[in-house]
């Protein structure tokens, strides 16, 4: 029998001849639901636990790789572990490394209340137990990000020297345990004309902006992207008008800064700025449109000298959300490589989670060098949702991002049967 029907086999037998619903339930009362000092409720969980213990021991007697399988059957349906033997059929390997974006993929606004659930933060503690390396790579700040990893996974696991933070989209990774490569300031090696730019930005963005962008936006409290945040509830109507004339605005500071970069006319620049993102982006040129910002100018007759320096630039638009400039140079992939390099990790084979833009790059970096799978919610960029649906359509729930976690847990113990 070939090794694919025999992988095949076993997990058919498995999940005909035994309860793997009621397993799963003891598994995920126990893990997440652990002991507490009421008796009731602690003899409870002592009863799950030992039915647990029973129902995995009677897997591990029935098979001769019975230690996998009712690992698997503990954890994963029958089609998240089928989904696995796919995977495993496809890659030929298990995952060795995690990329997760946070906010709307781990967590959600809409279904978690913001908060990582506490299954998704049990299967990660686990995974970090079992020795698997995890990279948090975000947009957020870096002390917003150490805040609520400490709550949720502990100390313990921030501090290991085996957990990694790419924070504000690439411009720093911060790797606890790792004496003077613990923080790589990734923004410092831009040379002087770039940081000039953005040094100009920051300095001027709320001072120059106008009465409601002042009122109406916060900048976030990045060390080097330039980003504006509504202070109304992301995705509203108020918070819509205000991140699109928020947009506008950097653009024009970002025109007057890069005019004296390059020697150039303030208003040419300007004009020139809008003209070229406007054709680098669908959703910035609408934006533009709709506030009659649009000039009338060919991104083709942009001059070279200011080319060159918007194509280092990168400007972001998220609708209700934020509005941001950062560098080209430094993005996401630019500090999972930093992260990888510091975790010592030479041939990782990396599960991808995000939603956006920026997360898009790291899928699809991975998978040119045919180093790890993407997964996104359903709510994701249509471009981030394109390229997960053509690769292994890892499309999930939103908020539900442990049932990824259940697919890979049931990919690696698959790959142990071997």
């Amino acid at each position: 029998m070939n090794r694919t029907r025999d992988r095949y086999d076993l997990l058919y037998e498995l999940y005909d001849r035994f309860d793997t619903r009621t397993l799963r339930a003891y598994q995920t009362f126990v893990d997440v639901f652990p002991p507490v000092d009421s008796r009731v409720a602690l003899d409870h969980w002592q009863d799950a636990e030992s039915a647990l213990a029973e129902s995995k021991a009677e897997i591990r007697e029935s098979f001769d790789r019975g230690e996998p399988l009712a690992a698997i059957a503990a954890h994963a349906s029958r089609d998240e572990a089928f989904t696995a033997l796919d995977l495993c059929e496809r890659h030929g390997r298990p995952v060795s490394a995690f990329v997760l974006d946070v906010d709307e993929t781990l967590r959600s606004a809409g279904s978690t209340d913001n908060e990582i659930p506490r299954e998704t933060l049990g299967f990660l503690t686990e995974f970090h137990e079992a020795g698997m390396p995890i990279v948090i790579c975000t947009g957020q700040t870096l002390e917003n990000v150490k805040g609520f990893l400490i709550q949720g996974l502990g100390s313990e696991i921030f501090h290991s020297g085996d957990l990694s933070v790419v924070y504000e989209a690439g411009t720093g990774a911060f790797t606890p345990g790792h004496g003077p490569e613990t923080k790589q300031l990734l923004y410092e090696e831009l040379d002087e004309t770039i940081q000039n730019v953005f040094y100009r930005l920051r300095s001027d963005v709320l001072s120059e902006a106008p009465e409601e962008i002042r009122r109406g936006c916060h900048l976030q409290g990045n060390e080097f992207n330039v980003t504006l945040k509504p202070n109304f509830e992301i995705g509203s109507a108020d918070a819509t008008h205000v991140i699109d004339r928020a947009l506008v605005h950097q653009l024009r500071l970002l025109g007057s800064a890069v005019s004296e970069a390059c020697d150039a006319s303030e208003d040419d620049a300007m004009a020139w700025v809008r003209a070229f993102y406007a054709n680098a982006d669908p959703e910035i040129r609408t934006v533009l449109e709709a506030e009659d910002e649009l000039p009338d100018r060919s991104a083709d007759d942009v001059p070279d000298d200011l080319r060159n320096l918007f194509e280092r630039i990168d400007v972001a638009y998220y609708e209700g959300d934020a509005a941001e400039i950062g560098s080209r140079e430094l993005n996401k992939v630019v500090g999972v490589e930093a992260a990888f390099d510091v975790l010592g990790l030479d041939e990782p084979f990396a599960l991808v989670m995000g939603d956006s833009k920026s997360d898009l790059r790291v899928m699809e970096w991975v998978a040119e060098n045919d180093m790890g799978i993407a997964a996104a919610p359903e709510h994701a960029s249509i471009d981030v949702l394109d390229h997960v649906i053509r690769t292994d359509e890892l499309v999930y729930d939103q908020g539900d991002a442990a049932e990824i976690l259940r697919v890979v847990y049931a990919l690696n113990q698959i790959a142990r049967l071997d």
